[in-house]
C-alpha cells in the first residue's frame, strides 16, 4: 500500500485569507467564513493533488469561479474544516474550431474573455449575464447559468458539448467530447451541470458557438400592463421567427432606480407602468430591419404598445441595455434587500407580476418593489428593498423573510420555482428541501452519496 503524504506547492496556495476579499464573500457580501486556506491550481494535475490532499488531512473542498453568485453556493463555511478553490489561474482557451462550431475552454476562462476570442473568428458563444466580466466558465457549468440569450438558446445545459471534472477521490472524467449527438449511455456530464459543486470539480468544458449576427435590432417598449407585455411577447415569437434573442420586462420603478446611476436616462417621453426591452439577431443575407419593421406596425395597430424607440446605432443600444444592467447595480446602494430569482409557466408570468405586487403592496407596503426579468423564458426577479430608515437586524431580516414567503406563495400556486437560474446553494436550501418532494431527494441524496460518498464536495450546498 503506498503511504506517501501528498504535497502541495505553496506558490498555489493563500494560507492568511482577507476576510473581506471575493474568495470569502460573493456578489451578495453576506457570506463569511473560515477556510483553512484558498488555493489556485493552474493545471488539471494540481487540482488531483489539491483533492487527495484534502481527502487525507480529511478537509472540505468549495470550488469556486469568479463567485458572483447570489445564493452563497461558492462561499467560505463557519463550520468545519474546508478549502476553497479557484480555477481563475485555468483560464486558458486551448482550442477553437469554427467548422465543428466548437470551443474547448478551461473552467477559470471568464465569459467576456471567451466572448471576445470566438468574436475575433466571426463566431459567437450567446450566454450572456450582467457579471460576463467577472463570472467563469466553470461556474456557469455549476450553477446552469441562464441569462438574456435562454428563449433563443437555452440554458448553459442546452450549450456545453462535454467537460473534464476532477472526482471527489481525485480522478478525472475526461468527456471532453465535440459531438452534437452520443448515445452512448448515460448523459454524464449532465450530472455536473447545475450541481454547484456539490460532485465534483470542472476543470474544463467543451461548448456551442454559433456564426456572429451581422445584423442585431434593439428596442425599448413602453406597455400598459404585464399582461400587454406577454401579448406582446407572443406576437414577437410569430412575427420574428426563431429570430428573437432577448425580451426583458422592467417596471417603472426599476427604470426610476436605474437612472440613479451615471449615465442612464429613459430613451421614452411616455411614462408607463413598463417596459419591455426586446432584441432580435440574424446573420446572412435576411432583412432583419423590414421583417422588425412589420412587427413594430402590428404591435401599434393592435394597441400592444404605448411608446418605443428603436436603436438606430450600437451606441444607442448599449445606453438601452444599460438600463437594465443598471437596475441590479443600484441596488447595493440600498443595505440587506430581498432579491428573488423565480419562473412560473410564460403563460402565468401576468398574473404572478399582478398578485406579487398587489401582496407585497399589502404585506409591506413602506417598501421598495422592482420588478424585472427574462420574461420570455418565464424568469422573474422581485426584488424588495425595506424602508432606507430601517435599520440593519433582526426587524429587518424579519421584514425580508415576511417579502419572500409572500412571493413564494404565490410561485408555488401558480406550478413555479423558487430558483429559475441562480441555483440554490446555501441561501434557499431550507425553502428547497420544504418544497422538493421525498422521492426526489432520495435521487438527489443517491446520486451524491454515489460519486461522493463522504460528502467531501461543497457539504451544506442545495441540501444537507
Amino acid at each position: 500500500m503506498d503511504t506517501t503524504e501528498t504535497t502541495l506547492d505553496e506558490t498555489i496556495l493563500i494560507r492568511d485569507v482577507d476576510r473581506g476579499s471575493h474568495y470569502i464573500r460573493d456578489w451578495t457580501g453576506e457570506a463569511d467564513g473560515n477556510p483553512s486556506f484558498v488555493a489556485r491550481p493552474r493545471s488539471v494535475a494540481e487540482v488531483v493533488d489539491l483533492v487527495r490532499y484534502c481527502v487525507e488531512k480529511g478537509l472540505a473542498i468549495v470550488p469556486q469561479g469568479g463567485h458572483t453568485g447570489l445564493v452563497e453556493g461558492a462561499s467560505a463555511r463557519i463550520e468545519g474544516g474546508h478549502v476553497l478553490v479557484s480555477l481563475e489561474r485555468m483560464n486558458r482557451i486551448r482550442a477553437i474550431d469554427p467548422l465543428n462550431f466548437s470551443v474547448e475552454v478551461e473552467a477559470g476562462c471568464v465569459l467576456e474573455v471567451l466572448h471576445q476570442a470566438v468574436e475575433a473568428e466571426d463566431l459567437m458563444f450567446p450566454l450572456s449575464l450582467g457579471a460576463k466580466g467577472s463570472c467563469q466558465i466553470g461556474g456557469n457549468v455549476a450553477t446552469n447559468a441562464g441569462g438574456i440569450n435562454v428563449l433563443r438558446y437555452g440554458m448553459m445545459r442546452d450549450l456545453v458539448l462535454g467537460l473534464e471534472v476532477v472526482l471527489p477521490d481525485g480522478r478525472v472524467w475526461n468527456g471532453l467530447k465535440t459531438l452534437r449527438k452520443d448515445n452512448t449511455g448515460y448523459d454524464l456530464k449532465q450530472l455536473f451541470l447545475g450541481s454547484e459543486g456539490t460532485l465534483g470539480i470542472v476543470t474544463a468544458a467543451t461548448l456551442k458557438l454559433f456564426p456572429r449576427p451581422s445584423s442585431i435590432e434593439t428596442m425599448f417598449l413602453a406597455v400598459s400592463s404585464a399582461s400587454d407585455a406577454i401579448r406582446l411577447f407572443a406576437a414577437a415569437r410569430r412575427h420574428l421567427a426563431d429570430l428573437l434573442s432577448a425580451f426583458e420586462l422592467i417596471s417603472d420603478r426599476s427604470v426610476e432606480l436605474a437612472r440613479t446611476m451615471p449615465d442612464i436616462s429613459n430613451p421614452l417621453g411616455t411614462g408607463a407602468p413598463y417596459y419591455v426591452l426586446l432584441e432580435a439577431s440574424s446573420s446572412g443575407p435576411l432583412d432583419l430591419e423590414v421583417l422588425v419593421g412589420g412587427f413594430l406596425e402590428f404591435a401599434m395597430e393592435a394597441e400592444m404598445v404605448l411608446d418605443g424607440v428603436r436603436a438606430s446605432s450600437v451606441t444607442q443600444a448599449q445606453k438601452i441595455w444599460a438600463i437594465r444592467e443598471g437596475v441590479v447595480e443600484a441596488q447595493v446602494k440600498h443595505g440587506t434587500y430581498l432579491r428573488t430569482d423565480v419562473s412560473v409557466p410564460i403563460s402565468q408570468v401576468a398574473a404572478c407580476i399582478d398578485e406579487v405586487e398587489a401582496a407585497l403592496a399589502e404585506t409591506v407596503a413602506d417598501g421598495v418593489v422592482l420588478t424585472y426579468g427574462h420574461i420570455g423564458d418565464g424568469n422573474m426577479h422581485f426584488v424588495v428593498m425595506p424602508p432606507r430608515d430601517m435599520p440593519e437586524g433582526p426587524d429587518r431580516r424579519s421584514w425580508i423573510k415576511a417579502s419572500e414567503a409572500v412571493i413564494f406563495e404565490v410561485v408555488d400556486r401558480l406550478g413555479g420555482s423558487i430558483s429559475a437560474e441562480h441555483g440554490i446553494g446555501r441561501a434557499k436550501r431550507n425553502a428547497f428541501e420544504k418544497r422538493a418532494s421525498a422521492t426526489q431527494m432520495d435521487l438527489l441524496r443517491t446520486l451524491k452519496s454515489g460519486i461522493d460518498p463522504a460528502n467531501r464536495m461543497n457539504p451544506g450546498a442545495i441540501f444537507e
